[in-house]
């Protein structure tokens, strides 16, 4: 377990965070030294595109007068507050800030890669994978399924009243880009979780119920 504060934020790092990356990093395929490195790069920049994810909630969260954490455990992580009542606005706004500002991070890297001279081989597939973790991130966390950011905002939007319609968005929404990206890449790690998510939105249809 790894602990460190970032602008009096505190930040706890699960082992399983960093296994979850080596495994998305091609670990089950690397048979050669530069192989082994990539993997290295990968961790690296999942590490700070997903810790910059949680600090747009975490820092935004602080703004509006709560105290904040930051968790990276197994495939992502979450910030939790505490200590003040958001209304839904500030729980939107709060919400949103995670993917706004790895988009902008992503962006930032994509221009400076532009911008720099001729980079090392490793140099630039950092870089890339900085970009591509920034921007695949924050747009799948945008998709309207509950717990990800997206459903999130969505119910912050609706509110309370038509929580049905948010999970009835959660599960087709889950269930379609499940598919989908099981179809078109052959990856079963997202879909299985996205599976997961559609089956806890029916449960809260049950019990709306």
């Amino acid at each position: 377990m790894i602990r460190f504060s970032i602008f009096g934020i505190p930040v706890e790092i699960q082992p399983f965070f960093w296994i979850s990356l080596i495994i998305l990093g091609g670990a089950t395929t690397a048979d050669t030294a530069a192989a082994i490195f990539e993997i290295v790069l990968f961790v690296l920049a999942g590490f700070i595109s997903i810790l910059v994810h949680e600090l747009g909630h975490a820092l935004t969260a602080r703004a509006f007068g709560a105290y904040s954490a930051i968790t990276l455990q197994a495939f992502g992580g979450y910030a939790a507050y505490s200590g003040g009542l958001l209304n839904r606005w500030q729980s939107f706004l709060v919400t949103a800030a995670g993917p706004g500002i790895q988009i902008l991070l992503g962006g930032a890297v994509f221009f400076l890669m532009r911008a720099l001279p001729e980079l090392s081989d490793h140099g630039d597939y950092f870089l890339h994978i900085l970009v591509l973790i920034s921007f695949f991130w924050a747009i799948l966390n945008l998709l309207p399924v509950v717990p990800l950011d997206g459903g999130q905002m969505l119910s912050a939007v609706l509110g309370p009243a038509r929580i049905k319609i948010t999970l009835w968005t959660s599960i087709i929404v889950a269930i379609v880009t499940g598919v989908l990206m099981f179809t078109q890449t052959g990856s079963i790690i997202f879909p299985i979780f996205l599976g997961m998510f559609a089956w806890q939105a029916f449960q809260g249809l049950k019990q709306q119920r």
